[in-house]
């Protein structure tokens, strides 16, 4: 029953006859060596074990030039020089000897989608530099997970960044969010992508919460609170006002807006949701965290309905109409 409060209702299910076992190759440990071995004959290991990542991370990320032109190997010696370069290197080897862990938490989580989704072809994982860019990478067969955005909330390198990546956003640049960061962006990215016709901010809404009740079920054991990215207080908060930002949205008739620059503030990251609350205590992604309790009452309301079934219903009025949504 614990289980059961803390993680919105998620259903546990027996996964451990499912054949897949995720393995993060550690691409950052493969490109260090490029520093010791012969360039040329490392560089195309990298391009056989990793694909198109290698190409994606020489020139999309280190942006060190193309990958047929070897005159980046110059680049990467520079890099590989720099006092910046090893000063990650020792500080991401000492936060992550192993990935053994993640790993299995990875396995768990890819084993729960395959059980509700088998069709589903899931990436390969691989761990990276990212430079400060990103926590998640994903593109052809591939996530990657930029290991210098988990260094935990108090690393000596967060807060010359602060400009970019303030408190809010770092606090959750720890081991713990890897699991729950890889896992939403293959849901978001890779599987669902979100409907460009999907303007309005029900429509948006009905969208994200589909993605965290999948969450819901992928994660049986992850808190609530680490799924979308809230602190203990900011849970508490919307818990307690759910009632008032209902009222809210309905008041400022934002349900059918589909400006984006008018409600993007209820979508995206921040430390706070101007216009509610006091003392800017409030919660941000609001619309986020409402949509989640929609599609938690209208799968209440639909026990049978399967995780396809959900995301196949493209009516997001029907949904909200169906889930009796009344906080």
């Amino acid at each position: 029953m614990l289980l059961f409060c803390a993680c919105g209702g998620s259903k546990n299910v027996d996964v451990s006859n499912i054949n897949l076992d995720v393995a993060i190759n550690r691409f950052d440990h493969d490109f260090d060596a490029m520093g010791t071995k012969p360039m040329p004959q490392q560089a195309a290991y990298l391009q056989k074990k990793y694909g198109s990542f290698y190409q994606d991370y020489i020139e999309r990320i280190l942006q060190a030039g193309t990958i047929t032109d070897t005159a980046y190997y110059g680049t990467l010696k520079q890099v590989f020089a720099g006092k910046a370069y090893q000063d990650l290197k020792h500080e991401v080897d000492s936060v992550y000897p192993t990935l053994d862990l993640q790993e299995a938490e990875l396995t768990d989580a890819f084993r729960h989608i395959k059980y509700y989704f088998p069709q589903s072809r899931l990436p390969k994982v691989y761990a990276y530099f990212s430079g400060f860019q990103a926590q998640t990478s994903i593109g052809d067969g591939y996530v990657a997970i930029g290991l210098d955005m988990f260094l935990g909330a108090k690393s000596k390198f967060y807060p010359a960044l602060v400009q970019s990546y303030p408190h809010y956003l770092s606090r959750r640049f720890t081991p713990e969010n890897i699991t729950p960061r890889v896992t939403e962006v293959v849901l978001r990215e890779d599987m669902f992508p979100e409907n460009d016709a999907d303007k309005s901010l029900l429509a948006r809404m009905v969208y994200n919460g589909k993605i965290m009740y999948i969450m819901d079920r992928v994660l049986p054991n992850t808190p609530d609170s680490a799924k979308i990215g809230y602190t203990n207080q900011q849970m508490h908060w919307c818990d307690t006002f759910k009632k008032d930002i209902w009222a809210y949205f309905l008041d400022e008739n934002l349900l059918y807006n589909a400006d984006y620059l008018q409600i993007q503030k209820y979508l995206t990251e921040a430390p706070f949701t101007p216009g509610l609350g006091e003392k800017n205590e409030s919660a941000p992604k609001l619309a986020v965290w409402t949509g989640w309790q929609i599609i938690r009452k209208y799968m209440e309301k639909h026990p049978d309905t399967t995780l396809p079934q959900l995301m196949a219903e493209r009516d997001a009025q029907k949904i909200l109409n169906e889930s009796k949504y009344r906080p």
